[in-house]
């Protein structure tokens, strides 16, 4: 058995996202709000190096389930 929920974290310059593929509700919001950089037809399917790291953080804040996250290079994280 696993030791807990398994979170994935995509590295930019200036923002980390984490997924957590077991919360992930198929709300879309991420794909639909920023394609760009929330593509599920490629791979990696999150590249936060394709916008600023504001917009990406913005977009991350409206995923209902919390299965995504960020954290800023300078320590800023969401909170929960």
């Amino acid at each position: 058995m696993s030791g807990g929920p398994e979170r994935k974290a995509y590295q930019a310059r200036s923002i980390t996202v984490t997924f957590e593929a077991g919360r992930c509700r198929h709300a879309a919001e991420c794909v639909k709000g920023l394609p760009e950089v929330f593509d599920p037809a490629k791979r990696p399917w999150i590249q936060p190096d394709n916008a600023t790291a504001e917009r990406v953080a913005e977009v991350v804040r409206r995923c209902p389930s919390g299965a995504l996250r960020y954290e800023l290079v300078d320590g800023e994280q969401e909170t929960p």
